[in-house]
């Protein structure tokens, strides 16, 4: 077994300290957020820090990293109140991560990285039109954090666009079906398995597998 203490960890260089940090929980969804400026022109980053909230109301949390001078994202969803999720498939994942290249300000990573941008009505923000599972959201509130320099936005979700076949019955969204990626660390792409659903845990009541 391997101990680390926190004295070990500020000791690491620091590249091997943001890998094995950024790692450590594992798994973690990966979605393309599409924001603009009051202008209009499109923005695109990947991200891998959207948390779900709550049901009601309908809110996902989304951790951004300290502001930076050309930290568009953050910028944009502060500016117009409106942003998107869209999840990353296995066909276009390198163009994904190319997202988080530092462009600078008002460079179009829609453009630059081969995406287009879908729009609805009455919705600022652009969508991905190559997802299949996309969020259209209304900024709620923005919490900084000064332990590290972080902000939390807690946005609204006004709009779910799916490609077909890929919501149950109840409503669950089938992320294989839907061909939804996952990250662990910065630059480790999975595509998940459907390994089973279970049964509502109650005490003294053993757990069934139930079928998909």
């Amino acid at each position: 077994m391997i101990t680390i203490t926190r004295n070990q960890i500020d000791e690491m260089e620091k590249f091997y300290r943001i890998s094995l940090v950024n790692s450590l929980i594992g798994f973690k969804p990966v979605n393309l957020l599409g924001s603009c400026n009051i202008d209009g022109s499109p923005n695109l980053s990947i991200i891998s820090s959207a948390f779900h909230l709550g049901a009601n109301p309908p809110l996902i949390g989304l951790v951004m990293r300290p502001q930076r001078e050309h930290n568009d994202t953050l910028k944009n969803i502060q500016a117009t109140g409106q942003y998107t999720l869209n999840n990353v498939l296995p066909d276009w994942y390198k163009q994904a991560h190319q997202t988080s290249a530092s462009y600078a300000s008002g460079i179009s990573e829609f453009e630059k990285c081969h995406f287009k941008e879908l729009y609805t009505d009455g919705f600022k923000a652009p969508f991905v039109r190559e997802s299949t599972v996309r969020i259209g959201l209304e900024l709620r509130e923005i919490m900084d954090v000064p332990l590290n320099g972080t902000t939390i936005a807690i946005g609204e979700i006004v709009q779910i666009l799916l490609d077909d076949l890929i919501i149950e019955e109840d409503g669950t969204v089938d992320h294989v079906k839907a061909g939804s990626m996952a990250v662990a660390g910065l630059d480790r792409y999975f595509i998940p398995e459907f390994v089973g659903r279970l049964s509502y845990a109650k005490p003294g009541i053993a757990i069934q597998k139930i079928n998909k």
